[in-house]
């Protein structure tokens, strides 16, 4: 009896198996045509058949069906039913059939379609953005795979008005950092420098994402300290079968990799994964009472403390090793009774070498005599820079969904550990004219932890929605044990003193603590006898951060430093160190320094409302108000304790920020947009405080604002956009921007040319056109249809008016005119780039597994650092990317892919320049990067 039972469920089992075996899964997701939303319970069925099912909550469906080729029909009351042809389902495998649904008062005939449209290709991506009420660019993973990008910073550089800053860092509409906001999934995320509003976007490989939008207009649901815009990088969520990929890439640029001059130091057994392995610890207490050789009662413990340091001091020639990467992902789905539960993971890791032959950094100031145009430097640097840079992430999802409801759980943790090692020559004019060499030896330690716990509710007709966010961050930066010794040159040898500084020893620290919830509630109902959906919600964030700084120097006790000749690694040589018995040599000096040492933290409240409606057949709206409170307090003091501040409220402001935006439909997919919004930019906690913060290798120094106000916008946008078939458009727009007190990096005064700090200037105007257009080659012959075009311009005016009256910029310029130079009381905005020019010209045949494209990117000369007084304007320079990609993917189901990439062909230099009347232009910085090859590989299964 037992045996016969178990022949027969194993023979059960046998044809479960083998009947499964012989089925696939059609999943995907029903978009409503009208608004920019998912389409609950809309009917799918398979045509001539009695098979089908509906969508759940979110627009998504799965159906089981036998190994064929079918016609998928989807349909919805009020809305047009569309047939998808032609689709295969392979046995044990899914396909992905995603579609939007126009209401059918807006197509009259049915419309039949004979291409699958999944969520990620370029198609649906434009679709997203011709059915959304806000300005909005997008980016596809599709579109990012064409470009052979292997993370968001290469790639983005495609949308219109978008720029990359020092390879990571993105602008919108060539504005500044601080008017730029970068989103993880729609909730605030601190990135690996805290000090910016934006993400580094090259932390992110392309293969979690499933795509990126770009949101240029304001709406009272999105965060109001943004104008350029809202950068919104949307990671996979629920995988539609089981994906799993490996990738590996090794790069090779000619002027930087197997130099054997290239420039380094021995650091911890650990660097190669991004973090210190204690190697570079502070060797004793920050509160440590450090004697001097004179304090007899307590200099016997002046040697051990000496002793603890690392002795290294000096730059070391190594060979520098080619850039590698790694990189892995997971993803599947699985059922739980009835419910589901999805899992994605990814793991990344890069390590790169730079090595800088010849950089340079300079300070220039005009000459005092208006009659002398060229301009003279305080200091001239040139020299050598390595840097090896770790950067690994690790991002593991789990998402839990049942009939109303949906969890996700996110935990991202990134690791950054860059090593610096220069040496440079260093001639100083006007404080002192003296000639020296510099070794400099950097360890910067980054990390972010973020989760991210989320959840959304539906009624049960799914006209009542309520979706919540939990996200709390860590975020840590460490100097850890800075080094920089400075040799006068003398003309029978080398010598420290203190007229060019004695070596330097810094620790410093930052730790960020970022908590953000949220709460958004929608309602869909009837207006005007259209549907509508009105939002409300609020959202509160606190963020906090400890800042500290002990910085050290080696002095010398009745002891010639001629006798080192030049060597900055005999400095702490055991016989070279003091001690109470020989009463001579190097020594350790200094102490926790309060003065750049702070605590400070922000506080947000907001709520906001808004109603998006559609008040005649081709007109709909959205119209928002938002209200933030906004809260700063700080603790510290000033470097020379004058000014004590004791978790004192600096910033105390409640404001409201309206929005309105407006389409018109002339046609299908013709729109003409128009919109208005307030928002703001606030300062940075660096920004608003009284520290002073160097920056060793290049003698910069940068100084808190504790009096900076926030800046306030009123923003203006038109756009005419034209969308055809096979993601081809075309759109124009113009906005308009008028800042109310921007914050500028400017130079401090006349007497410290090498130092910067914010001010708000009274005001100032943006105006801007951009033009774009994607393009495939199909309309001259249908064999190229493969081959697309993809062009978008931006040309930017901005205008700024300058403060006056004694003491202020204007008045500064006056006095230190050149002769014959007109002063206008108008400059452009610091930050803003006149153009930004992308283009790309691609071809991707899905049959042969072949992508390849040429891309360029360039923005115009910039205002770097406002000019005060004799301090002359900074500038940075174009630089003209041009980059080519070749990928070929391989085997029957295209699932391996090998692909090879050419960077900055050109072979460009990155330059910002001083610029006075009449003047040569001067060198602030200058970087050669370098033409770079990559070669990588792929396997997705």
């Amino acid at each position: 009896m037992f045996k016969n039972f178990i022949s027969t469920l194993g023979l059960i089992l046998i044809f479960s198996q083998f009947a499964f075996s012989q089925q696939g899964v059609v999943k995907g997701k029903v978009m409503d045509g009208e608004f920019n939303d998912v389409l609950p319970f809309a009917n799918i069925a398979i045509k001539g058949e009695s098979k089908g099912t509906t969508t759940d909550f979110e627009g998504a469906y799965s159906l089981d069906v036998n190994a064929g080729t079918y016609t998928i029909v989807f349909s919805f009351i009020g809305y047009t039913s569309q047939e998808i042809t032609d689709v295969v389902v392979e046995a044990g495998k899914t396909v992905e059939v995603n579609v939007t649904l126009q209401p059918s008062s807006a197509v009259l005939d049915e419309v039949v379609v004979t291409t699958t449209v999944r969520k990620n290709t370029e198609a649906s991506v434009l679709n997203l953005q011709k059915n959304s009420v806000t300005l909005m660019d997008g980016l596809s993973l599709e579109g990012i795979k064409k470009t052979g990008a292997s993370n968001i910073a290469s790639a983005i550089k495609r949308v219109p008005g978008v720029s990359v800053q020092e390879g990571k860092y993105v602008y919108v509409r060539g504005l500044g950092d601080r008017y730029t906001k970068s989103i993880l999934n729609g909730m605030d995320v601190p990135g690996l420098d805290p000090d910016k509003n934006t993400l580094q976007m090259d932390i992110f490989p392309t293969n979690i994402l499933e795509n990126i939008i770009v949101l240029k207009s304001a709406s009272a649901d999105l965060p109001a300290d943004f104008t350029g815009g809202v950068v919104d990088i949307i990671t996979k969520d629920f995988p539609t079968q089981k994906q799993m990929s490996f990738s590996a890439s090794v790069g090779y640029t000619p002027s930087m990799h197997f130099k054997s001059n290239y420039l380094s130091y021995d650091g911890g057994a650990t660097d190669f994964l991004g973090f210190d392995d204690g190697t570079r610890e502070l060797p004793f207490s920050e509160n440590a009472n450090i004697p001097s050789p004179s304090d007899q009662s307590n200099n016997s413990i002046l040697d051990d403390f000496t002793r603890r340091l690392e002795p290294n001091m000096a730059a070391q020639e190594q060979t520098s090793m080619p850039d590698f990467s790694l990189g892995f992902s997971y993803g599947n789905q699985f059922d739980i009774g009835e419910n589901k539960l999805g899992v994605i993971a990814s793991l990344d890791y890069k390590n790169e070498t730079e090595f800088y032959e010849g950089f340079e950094n300079g300070i220039y100031q005009k000459n005092p005599e208006s009659d002398i145009n060229e301009l003279r430097f305080d200091r001239r640097q040139q020299g050598d820079l390595g840097k090896n840079n770790v950067l690994a992430s690790a991002l593991a999802g789990l998402s839990f969904k049942t009939n109303r409801s949906k969890y996700r759980l996110n935990l991202l943790h990134i690791q950054n550990g860059e090593k610096r090692a220069a040496i440079f020559d260093q001639r100083t004019e006007i404080s002192n004219a003296i000639d020296v060499v510099k070794d400099n030896l950097e360890y910067t330690q980054r990390s972010v932890s973020n989760l991210l716990l989320s959840g959304k509710h539906t009624s049960k007709d799914a006209s009542f929605i309520t979706e919540w966010s939990v996200s709390p961050t860590l975020s840590k930066v460490e100097d850890k044990d800075v080094r920089l010794t400075t040799f006068i040159i003398q003309p029978d040898g080398y010598s420290i003193s203190s007229d060019a500084g004695f070596p330097n020893r810094l620790w410093r620290n930052l730790e960020e603590v970022n908590a953000v919830g949220k709460l958004d509630l929608t309602k869909n109902y009837n207006l005007f006898s259209n549907k509508a959906v009105l939002k409300f919600g609020g959202l509160y964030s606190y963020k906090q951060r400890d800042y500290s700084i002990n910085n050290y120097n080696i002095a010398f006790f009745d002891f010639d430093t001629s006798s080192l000749n030049g060597n900055p690694d005999a400095i702490l040589e055991p016989d070279n160190i003091w001690t109470p018995e020989n009463n001579s040599g190097s020594y350790i000096r200094g102490n926790y320094q309060p003065a750049n040492t702070f605590d400070s933290n922000q506080n947000t409240a907001a709520a906001y409302v808004s109603n998006e409606f559609k008040f005649a057949e081709k007109f709909r709206a959205i119209l928002g108000l938002r209200a933030e409170y906004f809260t700063t307090f700080f603790t510290g003091q000033n470097n020379t304790g004058s000014e004590v501040y004791d978790n004192e409220k600096t910033i105390d402001e409640l404001d409201f920020f309206p929005s309105a935006n407006l389409i018109y439909e002339f046609q299908e997919g013709k729109n003409f947009r128009a919109s208005y919004s307030r928002t703001t930019a606030r300062p940075s906690f660096k920004e608003l405080s009284v520290v002073q913060i160097p920056d060793l290798l290049t003698g910069v120094i940068f100084l808190g604002n504790i009096n900076l106000e926030p800046t306030y916008i009123d923003n203006f946008d038109f756009r005419f956009e034209i969308f055809g078939d096979r993601a081809q458009m075309f759109a124009i727009s113009s906005f308009y921007k008028k800042f109310k007190k921007p914050i500028e990096i400017v130079a401090y005064d006349i007497t410290a040319p090498n130092q910067f700090t914010p001010r708000n200037s009274p005001e100032a105007e943006v105006l801007g056109i951009e033009l774009e257009a994607r393009k495939n080659f199909g309309f001259i012959s249908e064999g190229l249809s493969d081959l697309s075009v993809n062009l978008n311009v931006s040309i930017i005016d901005s205008e700024i008016e300058m403060a006056k009256g004694e003491g202020q910029e204007y008045d500064s310029r006056v006095i230190f005119a050149r002769d014959g130079e007109t002063i206008k009381d108008t400059r452009t905005l610091q930050g803003q780039s006149p153009f930004l020019i992308n283009a790309g010209l691609s071809y991707n045949n899905r049959d042969l597994g072949l992508e390849t494209g040429v891309f360029f990117n360039v923005q115009g000369k910039t205002l770097e650092v406002v000019g005060f007084g004799q301090n002359p304007d900074v500038f940075t320079q174009p630089f003209n990317s041009l980059n080519f990609n070749l990928a070929k993917a391989f085997g029957k189901e295209k699932n391996s892919k090998i692909s090879f990439k050419m960077e900055n062909i050109l072979d460009e230099k990155r330059q910002s320049f001083y610029e006075s009347y009449g003047a040569a232009d001067q060198n602030f910085s200058y970087r050669q990067p370098g033409m770079a090859l990559s070669l990588g590989y792929s396997l997705s299964f």
